[in-house]
C-alpha cells in the first residue's frame, strides 16, 4: 500500500467525500470497483427481464394480441406454438434468475473487497497522520474522540463504499432500465409512472439539509461516550478502591443520555423521511394503476393517445411496483451518504491537521560530538499559562545535571523541550551548537533517551517492551540491558521469563517493575543524551540504590539530566539547577547550594525532616504555590 501524499489529502472532503476517497485511495482497488459496477448493472438487467417476459407472455401466448419476440434473439430461433413459446418464456425466466444470482455474488465480492481495502488504507493513513502530530494535539483532545474517528468514522465511510455505491448504481440502472422499457411500451403511461420523481428529489433535498447537523451531533456525542468508557476502563483500579462504581455508572448514564438524545433527534427526521418517500411513491403507483386500468378498459384517458395491451399494462404494474424499491433504497443511500459526509469531515480534520513540531525543509541529521546542551533565553507557555521564563544555561557534554524545584516549577516541561515534544515560544535549545529545530526530529529523538515518571508498557511480552524502539536488537542485548537496569532477576522469576505478557499498559507488573523495564528500554537504545524524569520514583529505596549504581556506570560518557523530588538522587550530580515558578533561580553543586542557604537548602531540610528550621516565608510561599498549582490543574481539567 502506498501512503497518500499530504497534498492529496487536502481539500474539503465534506463537499464530496466519496470522490475524495475514490481518487486518493482507490488506485490499487479500482479493478474491484469495476467488477462491482459491471456486476451491478448486469444484475439489474437480469432483474428486469421477468416483468418484460411476463407481459410478453400475456399478450403473445395467452391473448395472441402481438407476435412473440425477444430482444437479441432471431425470430427463426423461436417456436411458433403457444406451448413452445410458454416453455421458452419459462426458460428465459430461469436463466435470468440464475444469471442474476451469479452477478449478485460478483457484485458483493467486488464492492466488499474495494471498500475493505480502502478502509484499511484510510485507517492506516489516518493513524499515521495522527501519530505524527505533536504532543500538544493530544493534550487538547480526548482519547475517546480520537478512537471514534479511527474506528467509527472510518467504518462509516467503508459502509457507504461497500453498500452505498453499489446501491447508487443499482438505483440508476433500475430507473434507467425501467424508464427505457416503459417508454418503448407506452410513452404516455411512462410519463405518468415517472411523475413522482421531481417530488421525491425535492423531498430528499429537504431531508439532507435537516439531517446533516443532527448526524454531526451524533458523532460528537459518541466521541464523548467513548472517552468516558475508555477513561473508566483505564482507571478501573481507582474506581474499585474508591468505591466509585455507582458514581461512574451515573456519569456513563449521563454520557449515554446525551448520545441517546442526539440519536433520537436524528431518528425523528429519519423516520419521517422514509414514510414520506413511501407515501409519494405509493401515490404515484396508484395513479399509474388508475390511468392504465382506465386505458385498458375504455381507451386512453386524460387526452393520452395510443394503445395499451393487457400484457403491457401488467408489465407497467410490475415495473411501477418495482420502481418503489429504488426510490425507498435511495432514501437509505442518502441517509448513509449524510453519515459518510459527517464522518469524512472528522477524518479530514484529523488528516489535514499540521503538526506544530516538524522538520524544516532544510533540516539535517543531528551530529553529536561532545553532547553539550545550551538553553538560550527559553520561554514556554501552555496556551496562556507561562511555564518557563527566560531560562538560560549551558551544560558541558558528558556531565550529569540534576533538575530540582517545587511542584509546578516547570522541570518536566524544561526537558520535554529537548527532544522537541514541544517547541519553545521564545529562545533556542542547542546541542553541540545545533539548534534542535534545524535538525531532523528523527535524528534528534534517536539521540535523546527519555525516561518518564509515568512508565508506559505496550501490550506484549517483556522482551518486546524492552526492545521497543530498538527493534533490531538481539536477545542477548535485551537481556544485557535488563541486567543493567536491575530487572533481569525479577524477569526470570516471572512465569514465562522474558516471554511473559505484561498485560494492558503493563498492568500485571508493579510500578517499580514497569519503571525498570522502561529504564532497560532506554539503556538498550544507548542514547548520547539521557533524560531521567523521576525515573526511580516508583521503586523502593533498596532497588533505587542498585539502579543508581547501574546508572552511574551508564551515564559516565553521556550528558544526563535527572529530574528528582528526592534530592538524594541528585546529590552526586556534577551540577544542580534549581527552578521556581518557571525560572532558573539557583545553579551549583549540592554542597555549594546548601552553603547558599536558598531554595535548595530549604527543600533539603524538608526531605531531611528538619521542618522546624524552615523559614516562615518559605512555608507561606509553599502554600500560595500549591494553591496556584491546584487552580491551574482545575483550569486544565475544565
Amino acid at each position: 500500500m502506498e501512503r497518500a501524499d499530504s497534498e492529496d489529502r487536502l481539500g474539503t472532503w465534506r463537499e464530496n467525500p466519496i470522490w475524495k476517497l475514490y481518487s486518493v485511495y482507490g488506485g490499487g482497488s479500482r479493478r474491484y470497483a469495476l467488477l462491482g459496477t459491471v456486476a451491478t448493472v448486469l444484475g439489474r438487467i437480469f432483474g428486469l427481464v421477468p416483468a418484460f417476459v411476463i407481459g410478453l407472455a400475456v399478450d403473445a401466448v395467452f391473448l395472441r394480441q402481438r407476435p412473440f419476440g425477444l430482444p437479441l434473439i432471431p425470430s427463426a430461433w423461436l417456436p411458433t406454438t403457444p406451448t413452445g413459446q410458454l416453455y421458452v418464456s419459462i426458460a428465459v425466466l430461469l436463466v435470468a434468475t440464475f444469471a442474476g444470482a451469479v452477478t449478485s455474488w460478483f457484485e458483493d465480492w467486488g464492492w466488499s473487497v474495494f471498500a475493505q481495502r480502502i478502509q484499511r488504507d484510510l485507517r492506516v493513513d489516518a493513524y499515521d497522520s495522527l501519530q505524527r502530530l505533536d504532543v500538544a494535539y493530544f493534550t487538547r483532545r480526548r482519547t475517546g474522540d480520537l478512537m471514534s474517528v479511527l474506528n467509527n468514522d472510518v467504518n462509516a465511510l467503508e459502509t457507504f463504499l461497500e453498500d452505498g455505491l453499489s446501491a447508487t448504481l443499482w438505483i440508476i440502472a433500475t430507473v434507467l432500465g425501467i424508464g427505457l422499457i416503459l417508454v418503448s411500451l407506452n410513452p404516455g403511461l411512462a410519463a405518468v409512472t415517472l411523475l413522482p420523481i421531481p417530488f421525491l428529489a425535492a423531498f430528499t433535498l429537504l431531508f439532507t439539509r435537516i439531517i446533516e447537523p443532527r448526524y454531526l451531533d451524533v458523532r460528537e456525542e459518541i466521541g464523548d461516550l467513548n472517552s468516558r468508557l475508555e477513561n473508566n476502563v483505564s482507571g478501573i483500579e481507582v474506581i474499585k478502591t474508591q468505591g466509585a462504581e455507582d458514581y461512574e455508572t451515573e456519569r456513563v448514564t449521563e454520557a449515554s443520555e446525551g448520545y441517546l438524545e442526539a440519536n433520537l433527534a436524528a431518528v425523528r427526521v429519519q423516520i419521517t423521511y422514509f414514510p414520506g418517500l413511501n407515501l409519494i411513491s405509493g401515490i404515484g403507483f396508484a395513479i399509474t394503476f388508475l390511468v392504465g386500468g382506465l386505458w385498458v378498459l375504455g381507451g386512453p384517458p386524460l387526452g393520452l393517445s395510443g394503445t395499451l395491451t393487457p400484457g403491457a399494462f401488467v408489465t407497467f404494474v410490475i415495473y411501477a411496483q418495482q420502481f418503489v424499491w429504488p426510490i425507498l433504497r435511495f432514501g437509505d443511500v442518502v441517509d448513509d451518504y449524510e453519515r459518510a459526509k459527517t464522518a469524512a469531515s472528522r477524518v479530514n480534520s484529523l488528516m489535514t491537521s499540521d503538526p506544530e513540531v516538524r522538520d524544516e525543509a532544510d533540516a539535517e541529521p543531528l551530529s553529536i560530538t561532545a553532547g553539550s546542551v545550551t538553553y538560550d533565553d527559553v520561554s514556554f507557555a501552555y496556551d496562556d499559562r507561562e511555564v518557563l521564563t527566560d531560562v538560560d544555561f549551558a551544560v558541558d557534554g558528558g556531565s550529569t545535571v540534576g533538575i530540582v524545584g517545587p511542584t509546578g516549577a516547570g522541570k518536566s516541561t524544561l526537558l520535554k523541550l529537548l527532544p522537541r515534544l514541544y517547541d519553545p515560544e521564545e529562545g533556542a535549545i542547542r546541542i553541540d551548537g545545533q539548534d534542535v529545530r534545524d535538525v531532523t526530529v528523527e535524528s534528534l529523538r534517536s539521540s535523546v533517551g527519555y525516561v518518564s515518571q509515568d512508565p508506559f508498557l505496550f501490550y506484549g511480552t517483556v522482551r518486546e517492551n524492552i526492545r521497543y524502539g530498538t527493534f533490531d536488537a538481539d536477545d542477548e542485548a535485551v537481556e544485557r540491558a535488563a541486567k543493567r537496569a536491575q530487572a533481569d532477576e525479577f524477569i526470570r522469576n516471572l512465569r514465562n521469563g522474558y516471554d511473559t505478557l505484561v498485560g494492558e499498559r503493563g498492568v500485571k507488573l508493579s510500578g517499580g517493575q514497569r519503571q525498570r523495564l522502561v529504564i532497560a528500554r532506554t539503556m538498550l537504545k544507548d542514547p548520547d543524551i539521557l533524560v531521567l524524569d523521576e525515573a526511580t520514583s516508583a521503586v523502593d529505596t533498596e532497588t533505587e540504590a542498585l539502579i543508581q549504581q547501574s546508572l552511574g556506570t551508564f551515564t559516565e560518557d553521556r550528558t544526563t539530566f535527572v529530574i528528582a523530588h528526592r534530592l538524594s538522587t541528585v546529590r552526586n550530580a556534577d551540577r544542580v539547577l534549581v527552578f521556581d515558578d518557571g525560572r532558573l533561580v539557583e545553579d551549583g553543586t549540592h554542597e555549594s547550594l546548601l552553603e547558599d542557604d536558598g531554595l535548595y537548602a530549604n527543600l533539603w531540610r524538608v526531605q531531611a525532616g528538619d521542618i522546624a528550621h524552615l523559614p516562615r516565608a518559605f512555608l507561606e510561599r509553599a502554600r500560595r504555590r500549591q494553591a496556584i498549582v491546584d487552580e491551574e490543574w482545575s483550569d486544565d481539567i475544565e
